[in-house]
């Protein structure tokens, strides 16, 4: 396979590919559906999302090529850095405010692996992972990678973003992956000022983020049953079960504090 092979992500390792100012990578089932809502989101004045460049052709698509800095494992310091996150948040933001401004096929098959469980109104990303945000000067300019992208609440997508860039985490977990001096309660809370997060969605939070936890241990579940080897490989390295037992532990135990860290 010709072209600059990208970097990043474990479900599409690999199969990803620059040719000049397009992107080539595996087409997901909803692939005609997501080109659509991507393409009326840019007619609507949002940047920061790329567009379809052609048709789906023999399984894999062709997207805009998006500029920018991408961070990867192990992550540089830049990428947990607090003005980081608060940029995060606020792309996030604007994703949602374009998001719920652009229709989208509401009959379509949109995944249900990381979908909100409650619906929503608007088209969540579902997987604002580090991987998957592009900077440009310090600041995250746009989201790539829609594959799990299904209709939702915004505040579970504020969950799901929440779980890669806090990142929630465990003190074990924290320590083990060089991350304990990330404090959990002051960056939540940060992101949630950053973003504009209601008094409501503020003291909703802290139980979606439970929630959120338990559908992402159901997705990996899934792909380690299926012997995928790249989750299989992620799940060892991580620590199996046992971290995530002592994550929903935790998140359990703490709630409260989160709760108090989350008051405005």
């Amino acid at each position: 396979m010709d072209g600059q092979v990208l970097a990043g992500g474990l479900a599409n390792a690999g199969a990803v590919v620059r040719r000049g100012g397009a992107v080539e990578r595996p087409a997901p089932p909803h692939a005609p559906a997501l080109h659509g809502f991507l393409t009326a989101l840019r007619a609507g004045g949002f940047a920061g999302a790329p567009v379809p460049v052609g048709r789906v052709t023999a399984g894999r698509e062709r997207l805009e090529f998006v500029a920018g800095d991408v961070a990867v494992l192990p992550y540089p310091a830049w990428a947990l850095g607090e003005d980081a996150l608060v940029s995060v948040a606020r792309l996030l933001r604007r994703w949602h405010e374009a998001a719920a401004r652009t229709p989208f096929d509401t009959s379509a098959a949109w995944p249900a692996e990381l979908a909100d469980p409650e619906g929503g109104p608007l088209l969540c990303h579902n997987d604002v992972c580090v991987e998957n945000t592009v900077f440009r000067a310090g600041r995250a300019a746009a989201l790539i990678d829609f594959d799990l992208a299904a209709p939702g609440r915004p505040l579970w997508d504020v969950a799901m973003t929440l779980r890669y860039w806090i990142p929630v985490l465990d003190p074990a977990t924290a320590a083990e992956t060089a991350r304990a001096h990330l404090a959990v309660p002051h960056r939540l809370a940060r992101f949630a000022d950053a973003y504009g997060l209601s008094p409501s969605d503020r003291s909703a939070l802290p139980a979606v983020l439970e929630q959120a936890t338990a559908v992402c241990r159901s997705f990996v579940a899934r792909r380690v049953a299926a012997a995928e080897p790249a989750f299989v490989a992620y799940f060892r390295s991580y620590g199996g079960w046992p971290r995530w037992d002592r994550l929903q532990s935790w998140l359990a135990t703490h709630r409260p504090a989160l709760e108090r860290a989350l008051r405005p």
